[in-house]
């Protein structure tokens, strides 16, 4: 659905030893699910899944398989990105250079 989100750095400290970057310190509000139809899509299914008695209401909830909450942001699966992020973004340890072959 080609959705944009707004990551707010707001200052920049030394780095903490020992700890894991990058850093979560703040979330607020859920993340639109994958392929609900854009920001028209995205209204609708809000819509259909806050009201039980909508046409929609059993459809929407079977197809993203659960209740959802706009207001609650998704701390462990942000958490788990954060935690493959920091992973890929950890300094390698360098192999030690072979010394030059002398003639």
């Amino acid at each position: 659905d080609n959705w944009h989100h707004v990551i707010k750095v707001e200052k920049i400290d030394d780095a903490i030893p020992g700890a894991d970057y990058p850093r979560l310190v703040r979330a607020i509000g859920a993340c639109p699910p994958e392929d609900v139809g854009g920001f028209p899509g995205y209204a609708d299914f809000l819509e259909a899944m806050a009201e039980p008695k909508h046409d929609e209401h059993d459809r929407m909830l079977e197809w993203y398989g659960a209740k959802f909450d706009p207001e609650e942001a998704e701390i462990g699966r942000i958490l788990d990105n954060f935690e493959r992020l920091a992973k890929k973004w950890a300094p390698k340890p360098r192999k030690p250079r072979a010394a030059p072959k002398r003639l």
